[in-house]
Parts: structure tokens; C-alpha cells; sequence
């Protein structure tokens, strides 16, 4: 029986890795997360006990930017009115409940 030479490659790493992050672009991303985070849970914090009292483990988004938020019982509605009036900008969905997590953890 003859052996098979094998002439493949071994590649092992990134399949871009010119596409990798610097560290200051990696924290630069972090401190700009953190930052559009602490700004929802800012209004999320106002907003929340009003309304857990009647929408409790409802959706709701919010967009920071001008403290706008949108309700709804279902995820799919409540980004749906988002979206129609903050097409373009970033957006964040928490459930209406004492922590405002969605799921279990």
C-alpha cells in the first residue's frame, strides 16, 4: 500500500488578521459602550418606577440621545417603534422589572 503525502498547509491564527484592533481602539470601543449604557440606564432608572406598575415585564426601548423610549409586550413591536422614529442611531431594549434584564442569566 502507498502513503499519501499530505502537501496542505497548517494555518492556524485570524483568517484577517490585518483587520485586528489596537488596544487603544479595543478601550476606546469599551469607554464608548460603557458610556451609551450608563446613558440608558440614566433613563431607564427615571422611567421605571411608573412604570413597572402597570407594564411590568414589558419591552422597552430606549434612545439616549433625546430620552425617547417605546413600549410594548412584545421585543418585535416595541424595536419596531423605534426604529420608526430613530432610524439611524443606536438603541437599547431592556424588560421592564426590577433589574431590566431580559431572560434568565
Amino acid at each position: 500500500m502507498s502513503q499519501l503525502s499530505s502537501n496542505r498547509v497548517v494555518r492556524r491564527g485570524r483568517v484577517f488578521p490585518e483587520r485586528r484592533l489596537s488596544p487603544e481602539e479595543k478601550a476606546k470601543r469599551r469607554a464608548e459602550n460603557e458610556s451609551f449604557y450608563r446613558n440608558c440606564r440614566v433613563v431607564f432608572d427615571r422611567i421605571k418606577p411608573e412604570l413597572i406598575k402597570n407594564h411590568y415585564d414589558w419591552f422597552i426601548v430606549i434612545e439616549p440621545k433625546s430620552g425617547d423610549y417605546f413600549i410594548d409586550p412584545d421585543e418585535t413591536v416595541a424595536r419596531e417603534k423605534a426604529h420608526e422614529n430613530h432610524p439611524n442611531s443606536q438603541r437599547l431594549i431592556m424588560r421592564i422589572n426590577k433589574t431590566g434584564t431580559c431572560g434568565r442569566i
